[in-house]
């Protein structure tokens, strides 16, 4: 008599590699699932050096469901031994819950690499209907939109209740103490974001006499766009070389937020406009800070997320058309920083409480 499965849901991990976003969203996922209902779940470690064959096979067998976040940690590094785990699942007649942020954004070498996963799965799991839709589009993958849904984001990091000193930190106090309009960006920067959007935004803003300096708190992805060498050139088009800030990778959320809090006010001109899925957004409106974005390109957009949606409707997070200039976003930010600035009640425990009941109800 084969043993009966002791969990609800094996979650594919990396180990210590989960440090990148993927990662810490399922730490984060899996540990809210346990306070809901402790012993509900366990952890595959798979890496290039760990989770043998025999090790995946007995570890699925072990739960009634599979859940991957995938890729489950920075692509290339650990693509191969998550999709065996998944095949391992439908072999052995567990259900395989699939966790994906993205479709049409991605590069197209890498969509490859998430289509065996896709396949294997049997719920796919996005959190934008804008996401939804790009899969809807694909004329190779669209027959997986019927095994699709909706559960809402919450953000990766928490303001914590102090934060952490930096040299860049001091950079910003200066640049405030002396007059500048600090501009941040938050997150990793990736074409996706245009983050040259804000590189023209800042431009205006800079033949108005404002003396923006523009602050990317987070890296350049690595690519074969040559994003990172196209925007530096852009920079010196634009004359900002010495208006631009991009602080590179920053590991503690401590200096994270701190950077954050020293930022007048945060803009992100998307070309797909503002999606469910921006957990970076989320991030940046625990600061305090006015933020403001290209609206939405479906009106259903934030219908699956009331707690996002509240936010947009209580001001913290401000729309720009999405035909708007980058003009019009200049005069949004002139004219946001002429309010009052309040902090949002942030229940961040309940956001993930919300997409971990989500997650629970698939499996």
């Amino acid at each position: 008599m084969a043993e009966k499965p002791r969990y609800r849901a094996l979650f594919l991990g990396a180990g210590p590699q989960m440090h990148c976003g993927v990662g810490q969203f399922t730490c984060l996922l899996q540990q809210t699932i346990e306070k809901i209902e402790p012993g509900a779940s366990t952890a595959l470690t798979l890496t290039q050096t760990d989770g043998t064959i025999a090790e995946t096979w007995r570890a699925v067998g072990s739960a009634d469901s599979v859940v991957c976040n995938f890729p489950i940690v920075a692509w290339k590094r650990v693509i191969l031994r998550p999709l065996l785990a998944l095949l391992f699942a439908r072999l052995r007649r567990r259900k395989v819950v699939l966790i994906q942020h993205e479709w049409a954004g991605l590069n197209g070498i890498r969509r490859l690499t998430y289509i065996p996963a896709l396949w294997l799965a049997n719920t796919i799991v996005m959190f934008s209907p804008l996401v939804r839709r790009e899969l809807a589009d694909d004329p190779i993958m669209r027959g997986m939109v019927r095994k699709c849904v909706l559960a809402p984001l919450p953000p990766n990091i928490a303001a914590p209740a102090n934060t952490a000193d930096s040299m860049l930190l001091q950079r910003l106090v200066a640049a405030r103490s002396d007059g500048q309009l600090v501009i941040g960006h938050f997150g990793s920067i990736y074409p996706g974001k245009q983050p040259n959007g804000l590189l023209e935004i800042g431009a205006i803003l800079k033949q108005r006499d404002l003396r923006p300096l523009i602050v990317y708190v987070g890296s350049f992805i690595r690519g074969v766009e040559n994003i990172e060498q196209k925007f530096h050139i852009r920079v010196a088009e634009l004359g900002l070389k010495s208006d631009v800030i991009v602080s590179g990778y920053v590991a503690s959320d401590l200096e994270v937020f701190g950077l954050l809090s020293e930022i007048d006010v945060f803009c992100y001109s998307l070309a797909e406009g503002l999606s469910a899925r921006r957990s970076s957004i989320l991030a940046c409106v625990q600061s305090g800070r006015p933020l403001i974005v290209t609206g939405p390109a479906l009106p259903d957009e934030f219908d699956h997320h009331p707690r996002f949606r509240e936010l947009i409707d209580r001001g913290a997070i401000l729309l720009v058309p999405r035909d708007a200039d980058s003009a019009a976003y200049a005069d949004q930010i002139i004219a946001a920083l002429k309010r009052p600035t309040a902090q949002v009640p942030f229940d961040f425990e309940g956001w993930w409480t919300d997409v971990a009941n989500a997650i629970r109800a698939q499996l």
